[in-house]
């Protein structure tokens, strides 16, 4: 599975719907729209079980990733669920979820930042002062390590930081590839995914160039993912190009992504090369 898209947790990490959830009892229609009530709306579905899982699958052990990040059992479309009934909760509101030791707390955050920056860039709502601030609060986030984990990246990269940026200078992201954090490196490849829907691949490869020491396993499989789609979503020809020239310098997790899609014999020569 390549990095990201959670489908070992009942459903996509990517702000879509969730059909099928009932909103929780903390929902929007049912009291004040508040941090704390969104709290008891995850809390509802919460399962003692499933976070065991999860804490095991999002590595939170020592040393591990996600050392002692904190899971109530959350899965992915009832925290979608819950986030959709908190659509429209104020930012203030959304940092101080985006600030809970809280995993699913933070993702329904993320969830909710992600929907109201979307109604913010639309032609007959656009509010260009909202999108900035939503832009300003998520960096703050990520640099603030509250982006901690490769659903959470995921989840909100490509949505935020990436539909801001596609007219717009790239700056911050080379900013973030120049962090030592993983996610914050992380962040910055994965907002590329919006440049490349769009039919621009180069700040992926720019950013994948630079990236390329980095042997860190999960900015290798994201560097991997995103050159797979430039070759899927663009132009498999600037993918070949960019793997005859970097192949023989790429971690083998980012080259074995990178060559999904090629056939088995180009496959074969480029993995050759390591």
């Amino acid at each position: 599975m390549p990095a990201g898209r959670g489908r070992e947790l009942g459903g996509r990490a990517d702000g879509g719907g969730a059909p099928g959830v009932a909103p929780g009892p903390g929902s929007a229609a049912a009291g004040s729209a508040s941090a704390e009530a969104v709290r008891a709306a995850l809390a509802a579905h919460a399962d003692p079980a499933d976070a065991e899982g999860l804490r095991r699958f999002f590595k939170t052990g020592p040393g591990e990733y996600g050392e002692g990040d904190v899971f109530i059992g959350v899965r992915v479309p009832a925290t979608r669920a819950v986030a959709k009934d908190f659509a429209e909760l104020p930012l203030h509101q959304v940092e101080e979820l985006l600030a809970s030791p809280v995993h699913e707390e933070r993702l329904a955050a993320l969830f909710i930042l992600n929907r109201r920056f979307e109604l913010a860039a639309r032609p007959r709502t656009r509010d260009e002062e909202t999108q900035r601030a939503i832009v300003e609060l998520y960096l703050a986030a990520v640099r603030g390590g509250r982006v901690n984990n490769w659903d959470l990246v995921d989840a909100s990269a490509e949505y935020i930081t990436g539909r801001w940026l596609l007219d717009r200078p790239r700056d911050p992201l080379f900013e973030l590839a120049a962090a030592d954090s993983l996610w914050e490196r992380r962040v910055a490849l994965l907002s590329t995914f919006a440049f490349i829907k769009a039919g621009d691949p180069g700040t992926t490869l720019e950013l994948v160039e630079r990236l390329l020491p980095d042997r860190r396993d999960l900015l290798q499989k994201a560097a991997g993912w995103m050159l797979r789609e430039v070759g899927k979503r663009v132009d498999r020809a600037v993918l070949t190009a960019f793997l005859d020239t970097h192949a023989a310098a790429m971690g083998r997790t980012a080259l074995s992504y990178a060559t999904e899609h090629l056939d088995p014999v180009e496959r074969a020569r480029y993995r050759a090369l390591r």
